[in-house]
């Protein structure tokens, strides 16, 4: 894609004064996403405990916790993942995500969004 470096690029997981505020329990903070022009989004997220957000999402993505812990899906199907976990939440996969605790995650999704 042009435009796209060629190069390696890091992004931080701290999440600034400028993270984007879903209500007052979950901050997110981009790093890659569409208005780019990439091909794939990138976020850090924190979640403070007892935040939920309704699934599913019209795009597939890996949610990487780097401290704390999720319950994500739907009834039976629901999992738990804690720091050094991740889980692959399917495109339009139903049910919700909820912190357990304080939670940070990096999540990467294709397509940009």
């Amino acid at each position: 894609m042009a435009g796209t470096p060629s190069r390696p690029r890091r992004f931080s997981s701290t999440i600034g004064d400028d993270a984007l505020r879903f209500g007052d329990r979950i901050l997110i903070a981009p790093a890659l996403g569409k208005e780019a022009g990439e091909s794939m989004s990138a976020y850090t997220s924190f979640l403070h405990a007892g935040a939920r957000a309704e699934l599913p999402a019209p795009y597939a993505e890996i949610w990487v916790v780097l401290s704390g812990a999720l319950r994500v899906g739907a009834g039976n199907d629901a999992v738990t993942v804690r720091a050094g976990d991740f889980v692959h939440v399917p495109e339009q996969a139903p049910g919700i995500v909820e912190a357990i605790e304080d939670t940070t995650m990096v999540c990467v999704s294709v397509p940009a969004h």
